[in-house]
């Protein structure tokens, strides 16, 4: 199974590859300066994916993060001992330690056999990392969970990307969690958000009591959340959508193929 998801998350980069990239980009970037560099990378991150599951979300939610602020750059890696970088951003202190983990090990191994680095799927290569980051200018450039359909289009088009891929990515949460904070104000307002099911919005109740701890997390998909399917859609049409609801004045189509 983690051998289909670490594809699978291959498949779902590729969707965001050509974000804001910068310079000369090409698949056979390092193709001279180190030609085993795919597979090294492959290797790290299989190795990763099989120690723990929430690395797979966690590399998704990642990369989304850092492509959406700054472009594509990796400086959503960079520290600052002010603690105002873009890690230090208040969207990104939940980003998963294992995600930076995955990226952390590829890079360490590729250097040590080739002193480069770069991604596993086929994508252009030669980013150059950002010199950028600051927690300042996260603010504003990724979507929250209140956006409406508009804003989500909106800030997704700023990126070079359409509604059909804004539905597409968002289905990298059929792996993901949600801290309770993100949705408490769903199940805890008067009247509950009718856009949940009932039953449901009682489970996320139980799973995240009133001022339950922060850190507290759940699964996005109740029914299948170690599995990369497309029960999330179903979810979302079953009203079992935590962290998204989208305001709009008619459906959303989400195409067969997802």
């Amino acid at each position: 199974m983690f051998q289909g998801c670490s594809r699978t998350v291959e498949e779902m980069l590729k969707v965001i590859k050509d974000i804001r990239g910068e310079g000369q980009l090409s698949e056979d970037f390092y193709a001279s300066s180190c030609p085993n560099l795919e597979s090294i990378v492959s290797q790290q991150v299989s190795t990763k994916f099989s120690q723990t599951f929430v690395t797979v979300p966690a590399t998704l939610r990642l990369f989304f993060h850092d492509c959406f602020v700054e472009g594509c750059d990796a400086s959503v890696l960079i520290s600052s001992p002010n603690g105002d970088a873009e890690k230090d951003a208040q969207d990104n202190l939940s980003l998963a330690g294992d995600g930076f983990d995955t990226v952390i090990k590829a890079k360490q191994a590729v250097e040590t056999q080739c002193l480069a680095g770069g991604p596993s799927w086929e994508v252009e290569l030669g980013r150059r990392d950002g010199l950028i980051s600051q927690a300042s200018r996260v603010a504003g450039n990724l979507p929250e969970p209140d956006f409406n359909l508009v804003q989500l289009n909106t800030m997704f088009a700023r990126n070079g990307l359409t509604q059909l891929d804004m539905i597409a990515l968002s289905g990298a949460h059929t792996l993901g969690f949600s801290h309770c904070d993100r949705f408490a104000n769903r199940i805890y307002s008067s009247p509950i958000d009718p856009t949940l099911d009932p039953g449901y919005a009682q489970q996320l109740m139980q799973a995240c009591p009133r001022n339950v701890d922060p850190s507290i997390a759940i699964n996005m998909d109740p029914e299948t959340p170690r599995t990369f399917d497309n029960v999330y859609y179903q979810n979302l049409i079953a009203g079992k959508g935590c962290s998204l609801r989208i305001k709009c004045s008619k459906p959303i189509p989400i195409p067969n193929q997802l």
